[in-house]
């Protein structure tokens, strides 16, 4: 499952301390899975195991304000229920991790299968994610809807590597202008530019070395701006940055199209055209990364969270804001 390190502008927990938070999302992810087969072969689930996103959030409230003030023994042992928060030293970072970490998927039935169990687990830590991408303890950002229900965003986060970086439309302040990219993502040993060309099923996209390409839906033909634009874009942009944080990590470009056609004759130098036909090859190959996470893919995303602008509010004003309407 890839990691979601950047969503937009939204507040994101990797911004807070990318070389924590990757590798306990995967201790997170592996160990809660072992529980949830345990439950699952006991056969006990029920109502009382259930996690409503509103007990969370009061789960949340609570362990923090017992890290905070530290007053009464039922808050100090939901502290040391939760998993692994001890190891860490700051008083800040424990704050933030016994109020993250907390996961346990909803069972809303019993799966029959253990394939079946696993896509209700993964469906379950999608919108976990989704979490981590829009708040921290302190901040949160508004989610827009839609989010959820992104086929794409899903198939990346959820069918490719725990070790792949994923940054989904993120917006870069640069020269104190707002920049926003395509998809970028992080592998161990190179970094893939993406730009989507979807509208129609089985549209064609006509593509040449102009600024325009030809998009063809059945009879009708429509001018749309040539995705080799934002692609370069991009690739300079991220030049820039490593040059400057003397980075050495490949950049590859992909123009994708999962439900129609590319026809791009001749050549275009490092730049990749995957549409409906070569898809399923290339994600196969995309899903094939045996290297684990390392120094220098670390150093790109952090580089690049380093220029991201960010839209949130305080979760502590905001409660005071809601309490103060409510009198």
């Amino acid at each position: 499952m890839a990691q979601l390190v950047k969503l937009q502008d939204y507040i994101s927990r990797y911004q807070v301390d990318l070389k924590r938070y990757p590798t306990q999302f995967v201790r997170l992810k592996r160990q809660q899975w072992e529980r949830t087969i345990v439950k699952w072969e006991q056969g006990s689930f029920d109502s009382t195991w259930l996690e409503k996103e509103d007990e969370v959030e009061e789960f949340e409230k609570k362990s923090f304000f017992s890290k905070l003030f530290n007053r009464t023994n039922k808050e100090e042992k939901l502290e040391e229920d939760t998993w692994e928060a001890t190891e860490l030293q700051e008083e800040d970072v424990v704050l933030e991790e016994t109020t993250t970490l907390h996961f346990e998927p909803n069972i809303v039935y019993n799966p029959q299968t253990k394939e079946e169990l696993k896509r209700m687990y993964l469906n379950q830590l999608f919108h976990f994610q989704l979490k981590w991408a829009s708040s921290t303890l302190r901040e949160k950002s508004y989610v827009d809807p839609k989010l959820m229900r992104d086929k794409l965003l899903r198939t990346l986060t959820l069918q490719l590597p725990d070790n792949y970086f994923l940054f989904y439309y993120p917006i870069l302040k640069l020269k104190k202008a707002p920049v926003e990219l395509d998809i970028l993502l992080i592998l161990p040993t190179e970094i893939i530019c993406l730009v989507v060309l979807e509208a129609k099923d089985l549209d064609a996209f006509i593509g040449s070395s102009d600024r325009f390409w030809i998009r063809k839906s059945g009879k009708e033909e429509k001018k749309i701006l040539s995705p080799m634009v934002g692609l370069n874009r991009m690739e300079s942009i991220l030049l820039q940055i490593f040059k400057k944080e003397e980075i050495d990590l490949p950049i590859k470009k992909v123009i994708l199209s999962r439900n129609g056609y590319i026809d791009y004759p001749g050549t275009s130098f490092n730049t990749q055209f995957v549409d409906c036909r070569k898809f399923p090859e290339w994600f196969l190959s995309l899903k094939s990364s045996p290297s684990p996470m390392k120094h220098m893919q670390f150093k790109a995303a952090q580089s690049i969270l380093d220029l991201v602008q960010t839209t949130s509010y305080s979760r502590a004003g905001w409660e005071v804001d809601s309490e103060e309407i409510n009198e």
